[in-house]
């Protein structure tokens, strides 16, 4: 069975960040990722990321997500205890075949995204009637 990413063994847990790339340090966010009976869908997490803020991609069998949440600025004030700040998120997938990569479509809710990954027509099962 294809799978809609590369298998490596990641741990289920917090956003960490990775490897520094092109002189930025990105954070992994935190994903779900099920099938269902018409694709995938992909649940990431983003908090304080906006639509703004966010790139969505698909390049080839790759699809790349990328956000940015900004500090936040607090005017005349400076902050007493700070453990949230400037941020770049961004995690790259590699897409099952049976992706229709021109279908995907994307929302974002309450800090969560959630992309829709449709099959191809002629990927999803089918009932073939007996004549």
């Amino acid at each position: 069975m294809n799978t809609l990413v590369k298998k490596n063994a990641e741990p289920a847990a917090a956003a960490q960040p990775v490897a520094v790339e092109c002189e930025r340090e990105y954070i992994r966010p935190v994903v779900d990722i099920y099938q269902t009976q018409d694709g995938y869908v992909l649940e990431a997490e983003l908090p304080g990321v906006s639509k703004d803020g966010l790139s969505i991609n698909v390049e080839g069998n790759l699809l790349t997500v990328e956000g940015r949440r900004s500090a936040p600025a607090l005017p005349e004030s400076e902050f007493f205890y700070r453990e949230s700040s400037a941020a770049d998120f961004r995690r790259v997938f590699e897409l099952d075949p049976a992706i229709d990569a021109a279908k995907i479509s994307a929302r974002m809710e309450q800090g969560i995204l959630t992309l829709t990954l449709p099959k191809v027509e002629a990927a999803k099962p089918r009932k073939i009637a007996v004549a």
